[in-house]
């Protein structure tokens, strides 16, 4: 039986994600069409939606090291980091990642990669600086059980929607402004004026909400889980514990941090006072709990 019970799961959520995307797109330009009375619209919207999705499969990953700025770093550059990945990878059963490193003094990681086969793994410097081998080994581990779960994919994909669907939410709000989306007559230009207005309003209300309500949805139980593989693949949760409790008591601000990819790191580097479910982290001292009992 494999380690990572939850792969088969997360690629069928990110497939059923890319579906949804293209649904509520494309159902959202068909309505435009008809109240416009121009195919076009719909047209475009079925190429937004499949273009979309095609960046979103392939190149998520790039774009999420890229607003992160992190920048590749080879064997030569930290042996021992190099030798940590590999050793754990060797056991895990997994193929080496990339590893990146994020000019940063706070305490973070996180994982991206379409597959296992093109895997990135990316941590700051603050990370290599203040953490000891064994809590290192704990926070990579847990990283590569997102990996090995296929996490990934699907954490990585939903930044890139994220990004659309706000670009979406703005390109409506300014139509409503400019008002260069015209009806055939007076009577439908203000028809379409107020489901214009209706429409925006509602995206720019609605999108953060399901923005977060995604990334809860995928967020939550998935680090527990990482963190359980984690702990059974170095055979010491107390490394990974002890690394949380420093990242939690770490108050230096991650600059790279941004809510679409907040849920990728390995802990929520936005501190919210919104408590509860709205937080896209389960938190960190239950985590470090449940770390504990499984070392007695």
């Amino acid at each position: 039986m494999s380690l990572y019970t939850q792969k088969d799961s997360n690629i069928r959520k990110t497939f059923l994600l890319f579906t949804v995307f293209l649904i509520v797109i494309i159902g959202i330009g068909w309505v435009f069409s008809r109240v416009y009375g121009n195919s076009i619209i719909l047209v475009f919207a079925v190429g937004f939606s499949i273009f979309t999705s095609f960046i979103s499969y392939w190149y998520s990953d790039k774009i999420v090291l890229k607003l992160s700025r992190a920048q590749p770093i080879k064997e030569e550059d930290n042996r021992e980091l190099y030798h940590i990945v590999e050793n754990l990878c060797i056991t895990a059963g997994l193929p080496m990642p990339r590893i990146y490193l994020i000019n940063e003094p706070a305490l973070n990681a996180f994982a991206t990669g379409r597959n296992p086969e093109h895997a990135v793994v990316a941590v700051t410097n603050g990370l290599l600086e203040k953490l000891n081998k064994s809590e290192l080994e704990g926070v990579l581990a847990h990283e590569l059980s997102h990996i090995g779960n296929r996490d990934i994919l699907l954490s990585t994909v939903v930044v890139v929607l994220v990004g659309f669907v706000a670009l979406l939410s703005d390109f409506f709000m300014r139509s409503l402004i400019w008002g260069r989306l015209g009806g055939r007559d007076g009577r439908d230009r203000g028809q379409a004026g107020a489901i214009m207005m209706m429409v925006g309003i509602a995206m720019a209300i609605l999108s953060p909400i399901a923005v977060t309500l995604i990334q809860l949805a995928i967020s939550r139980r998935r680090e527990f889980l990482a963190d359980a593989d984690g702990a059974l693949l170095t055979r010491y949760p107390e490394g990974l514990a002890s690394a949380l409790q420093k990242i939690s008591l770490d108050k230096t601000p991650l600059k790279v941090a941004n809510k679409a990819t907040n849920h990728l790191w390995i802990a929520s580097p936005i501190k919210s006072k919104i408590a509860g479910w709205f937080m896209t982290h389960p938190p960190i001292e239950e985590r470090i709990k449940r770390l504990k009992e499984m070392s007695i």
